[in-house]
């Protein structure tokens, strides 16, 4: 049933919404503990809060490491648990490259549980250290991609195995309720196509504690067959949301309504037929309800948008792309949709930049989308960035994980200089680390992006990686809640 424009004021009264405001974003403020709009306060100083709102967020200026790998705050450190062409798996061959969307779970005796993705593209034949071919986890022999799965026992030990095999560009994915991770394809490439003996652009499951259940590896059809970025379970309702990171159009924000009588569990999604339940695009609108053509039009921290559903007519694009087959006036479209993660009892959701093929231009928003409200809400926004080789602003956020010390924590995926980022829940941003380890020159740096952004099942170790040439870390340190001055 479309959300009515009463429904959508009400809604608005009880978040605080507002309608969208133009404006240059670019004027907005990115630094380090600085809002990425405009700060909003309660009418106090904070001082006097037992909080600790009155001081900045973050834990201090970032440390440059003498190894040259990773800076971070003073009190922390880290520890290297994969490098491609380095450390090695069970069967003997090299963790494999380009390490991106991560997920962590609870293990055997104390152990953690990483299934890390793998997004690597093109013929097998042309990487250099692919996804190894395990026996019986191979989707397609000619595709590099897919996931691994990374054991970290007390003691420092670590193994690794696969997970799954021969699949294409995994980039992000999600985790579900029933402890499995959902790992998605960042392509449209067809059999026939780079060698490929199977289509591609599927979500595929990976169950991280039964190595029997990934065998003979099938794509949940049901959730199309588009450039797959992230997926989010709604716990409650059963509903599954995923991003599209893809242009010419822009990309679409899509929900899967499972079919009537389905029950989600261990294995259930690849009982679905191919055209079961569901899938549809966003359709947003504002308060006013006038119709928002692309999520680049909020310019303004707070802003909220109404959201209806729109059914694909063809999810498995046989013949012409999901995102083409809506016109300019159907659905709401976003440049490079992201990273999701599904906390407070909604989904954030990343919109990487903006340029000259959006309405608006900026350097990274994060959404999140109440289902309860059907509302989308802009968190946090990041104006494009003047000097991206200069330490200090950030831009292009991409894999988010909601934080256990409030707020999100955020891979940077942009130009120049990176980070991991901190952001409170009233948008204040702040470093948490940075990539030392310049793949380029000294007159030409080349600094590559971090991805896999996730705290461990106790929330004592922050997991991520630098996706080229391939080094996940586990970061540890005094966390503390960060303060959330309005």
């Amino acid at each position: 049933m479309p959300l009515s424009r009463r429904d959508f004021t009400r809604n608005s009264a009880l978040t605080g919404a507002g309608v969208a405001l133009t404006g240059a974003v670019g004027s907005l403020a990115t630094a380090p503990g600085a809002l990425a709009a405009e700060d909003r306060h309660d009418g106090h100083d904070g001082e006097a809060h037992g909080d600790g709102r009155g001081r900045e967020p973050g834990y201090g200026p970032l440390v440059p490491d003498p190894e040259g790998l990773l800076a971070l705050p003073a009190g922390f450190s880290y520890r290297v648990l994969t490098r491609t062409g380095v450390t090695t798996l069970e069967s003997g061959e090299f963790t494999p490259g380009k390490h991106d969307g991560t997920a962590a779970f609870e293990g055997p005796r104390g152990a953690t549980l990483l299934v890390v993705n793998h997004e690597l593209s093109g013929a097998r034949s042309g990487v250099a250290h692919p996804v190894p071919a395990a026996e019986g986890l191979v989707y397609d022999p000619a595709a590099p991609g897919g996931c691994t799965v990374v054991e970290t026992r007390r003691g420092g030990e670590v193994a690794q195995w696969v997970g799954i095999a021969g699949t294409a560009q995994n980039c992000a994915g999600g985790t579900t309720p029933w402890d499995t991770w959902l790992t998605c394809e960042e392509t449209e490439v067809k059999a026939g196509q780079n060698g490929m003996t199977k289509d591609h652009g599927y979500v595929f499951e990976v169950d991280p504690r039964d190595r029997r259940a990934n065998r003979d590896p099938e794509p949940v059809k049901a959730l199309g067959r588009f450039a797959h970025e992230a997926v989010v379970v709604d716990p409650r309702r059963g509903h599954l949301y995923l991003t599209e990171d893809a242009s010419n159009p822009n990309g679409l924000l899509y929900r899967w309504v499972p079919p009537h009588g389905f029950t989600h569990g261990r294995g259930r999604l690849g009982t679905l037929a191919d055209d079961a339940g569901v899938l549809q695009a966003a359709r947003c609108y504002d308060s006013g309800g006038r119709f928002v053509d692309d999520l680049s039009r909020a310019t303004r921290i707070g802003t909220v948008y109404g959201v209806d559903w729109a059914e694909v007519p063809d999810r498995d694009a046989r013949t012409v792309s999901l995102r083409k087959q809506f016109t300019d006036d159907e659905v709401t479209r976003g440049r490079k949709l992201e990273g999701m993660w599904w906390g407070d009892g909604g989904a954030y959701i990343v919109s990487s930049y903006a340029r000259e093929e959006s309405p608006e231009q900026h350097d990274g928003q994060v959404w999140f989308y109440d289902p309860r409200r059907r509302t989308l809400t802009l968190k946090v926004l990041l104006g494009v960035n003047p000097d991206p080789d200069a330490d200090g602003a950030f831009d292009g956020p991409d894999n988010i994980t909601v934080s256990p010390y409030g707020g999100l924590v955020i891979a940077e995926d942009g130009d120049g200089v990176q980070h991991l980022i901190g952001a409170t829940d009233s948008g204040r941003t702040y470093p948490i680390a940075r990539n030392e380890l310049n793949a380029g020159t000294e007159d030409d740096p080349d600094y590559s992006e971090f991805a896999g952004v996730v705290f461990s099942p106790d929330g004592r170790t922050l997991y991520a990686s630098i996706q080229t040439p391939g080094i996940m870390f586990a970061i540890t340190g005094p966390w503390k809640r960060q303060p959330n001055r309005r």
